[in-house]
């Protein structure tokens, strides 16, 4: 029997932690991963699928370069997606407007986002330093972003991709709401 498979991005601006946080998934369901020490700037874009035997389903992961130059490919990936991370660097203060700037832009100018009720999970990484930022600050800048999202669920949510601490929970939170969300984007079947 076929497995429901979801899309899932995984954006930001570079250096925020999204690679790690693909490998950190990688090891929470035991998938065949990268050192978390060994990482390197993601140029282009990483795949990932796992399998999650609880939920009955597959998720593709596309890790997506957060350079400058990169960004204006995002929105090529948006059709095919059923949900988005968004992850920040809570430790990168000099870089949080850029960072809300960045997250703007993507809400505001692409009606495939809004239209759709596509999840976005933001995610304040790097909670492990102790120069972090906290989670209620980044939910202040960022939830007046996401009330733009029409029917879209949302939610900031804290997390250390190195650590892996809260890692399987906000994959948690972002399947029910993709699953939820089926009607408007069904999943393929593998």
């Amino acid at each position: 029997m076929k497995s429901p498979q979801y899309s899932v991005l995984i954006l930001g601006l570079d250096n925020a932690g999204k690679t790690t946080f693909l490998e950190s998934l990688k090891n929470q369901y035991n998938q065949q991963s990268k050192p978390l020490d060994k990482i390197t700037p993601t140029v282009g874009q990483n795949v990932g699928v796992i399998h999650l035997p609880a939920n009955s389903c597959n998720l593709k992961f596309w890790d997506v370069g957060g350079q400058q130059n990169l960004r204006k490919l995002w929105p090529s990936y948006y059709a095919q997606c059923h949900g988005i991370i968004f992850i920040v660097d809570s430790s990168d203060k000099l870089r949080l407007n850029e960072c809300k700037e960045v997250f703007l832009n993507m809400v505001i100018e692409d009606d495939q986002l809004s239209d759709s009720g596509i999840p976005i999970l933001m995610l304040a990484n790097k909670q492990d330093k102790e120069d972090s930022l906290e989670v209620q600050d980044i939910k202040e800048i960022f939830n007046k972003i996401a009330e733009k999202l029409d029917a879209s669920d949302s939610r900031v949510l804290p997390i250390s991709a190195l650590t892996s601490k809260g890692v399987k929970e906000s994959i948690d939170w972002l399947i029910v709401r993709m699953q939820r969300n089926k009607k408007n984007r069904p999943p393929t079947y593998r």
